[in-house]
């Protein structure tokens, strides 16, 4: 006699042991999260055994750990031959567990931190809350400032009152020639950020962020490197929007392409934050600020077309989610980086980059041609300092050559 867990899966036998009650749940769960059929089955065939382990071991609910499930999976290969997706399937299980409150969650020991880590993260702390400054910007600021309290106090304990003018001069003496410019230029803010962190605690009095050598570099250095109007026109034409994800994937280029936004703002993008009857969308940018943008017509339809007829089920409030299981949306920019980067490849297009960046870089180039001002480009690419935007002045020599007058008169 066959027993009905979920409409995608059945068990030869009714379920035992101490989770037999929550074994539909689990089933439930895994097909709201986008597993398929097979998966499902596979999954709720392990937590069956598992929960009858369970019962012959003589644990209960409350009991169950992490540990559990390694040697039921011991256990089991013993009886049965192992299936590559059986780790998987039992930490989906203990992951539900969790989330219901059915076990507590597990209590790992933390290792003590060394002094200098402390430090850090003390640091990230005061960026995130107090500056509000974006993850982008913490991450490439981070390895700087370890790299420099490494630099000054070792493996020993960090004595911020310790700190001087030397030490920042020669930390940066050392590592600066060794970056490209445009690292070098970011060490020297990351440390100017740390030592502003360091007085405003109180830790020293001087001001040791006026010691940070500047780097020399040339101003905006190259032009920015943006995909060319047919080449994105090609890209979009390439896209199959037969399939889901092919109407997914053409939404998101066109997000790209016709309103710049940033990767991580295409991923980060909400259903609230489409306002249909207005025609705007509200775009999370960098620092948490909100930047407020017109909805394109082409763009909205492709947006709809996909949450008609695309988008899979889910309670995830991301626009666009993961076309493999669990749905949900995604874990950041690099999805949408690593769609790009497939459309890029499948339609044989070279490319600047195999980034979304370029598609921003290639928007505010078309403007400027079409006789944009800056600010008007700036507005729409949420930049927050006009200097940001100026690299969209940079001209191309080589093609101005084309374009020269001839002096009159001649050669002289």
């Amino acid at each position: 006699m066959k027993y009905i867990v979920h409409d995608q899966a059945v068990l030869s036998r009714p379920p035992e042991g101490p989770l037999a009650a929550y074994i539909g749940s689990f089933a439930r769960s895994l097909s709201e999260q986008g597993y398929s059929a097979g998966s499902m089955k596979q999954q709720v065939r392990i937590a069956a055994g598992f929960s009858r382990w369970l019962e012959q071991t003589g644990v209960g609910v409350r009991s169950i750990c992490a540990d559990h499930a390694i040697r039921y999976l011991r256990y089991r290969a013993r009886h049965v031959r192992p299936r590559r997706g059986d780790q998987a399937a039992l930490r989906h299980l203990i992951d539900f567990l969790r989330q219901e409150q059915l076990i507590p969650a597990e209590r790992v020991p933390l290792p003590r931190l060394p002094s200098t880590e402390r430090c850090v993260q003390a640091y990230v702390a005061y960026l995130r809350e107090a500056r509000a400054l974006a993850t982008a910007t913490i991450v490439n600021y981070v390895p700087f400032v370890r790299g420099f309290l490494e630099d000054c106090f070792g493996k020993g304990r960090v004595t911020l009152s310790r700190l001087c003018a030397g030490d920042v001069v020669r930390f940066v003496q050392r590592q600066a020639p060794r970056l490209q410019p445009k690292r070098a230029k970011l060490l020297t803010a990351a440390l100017r950020s740390f030592l502003r962190y360091v007085r405003y605690r109180g830790d020293i009095t001087l001001d040791l962020a006026a010691a940070v050598p500047v780097v020399a570099n040339w101003s905006m250095p190259s032009i920015a490197r943006g995909i060319a109007p047919d080449q994105t026109r090609q890209l979009l034409a390439s896209i199959d929007q037969r399939s889901a994800t092919g109407r997914r994937d053409y939404a998101i280029l066109l997000l790209l392409a016709r309103l710049g936004l940033r990767s991580g703002e295409v991923a980060s993008l909400e259903l609230d934050e489409i306002d249909w009857s207005a025609g705007r969308l509200s775009v999370r940018g960098k620092s948490g600020h909100r930047n407020e943008l017109p909805l394109p017509a082409d763009v909205g339809k492709a947006i709809a077309t996909y949450l008609i007829r695309g988008r899979p089920r889910s309670t995830c409030r991301r626009v666009f989610l993961r076309a493999r299981a669990p749905i949900t949306g995604f874990s950041g920019a690099s999805g949408v980086g690593s769609v790009v980067r497939h459309a890029l490849q499948r339609a044989g297009i070279d490319a600047p980059t195999m980034g979304a960046h370029q598609f921003r870089h290639g928007l505010a180039t078309e403007m400027l041609c079409h006789g944009a001002s800056l600010g008007e480009i700036g507005e729409l690419l949420g930049h927050h300092h006009p200097q940001t935007t100026k690299i969209y002045t940079k001209v191309d020599i080589k093609a101005l050559r084309t374009l020269a007058v001839p002096w009159p008169g001649g050669v002289q």
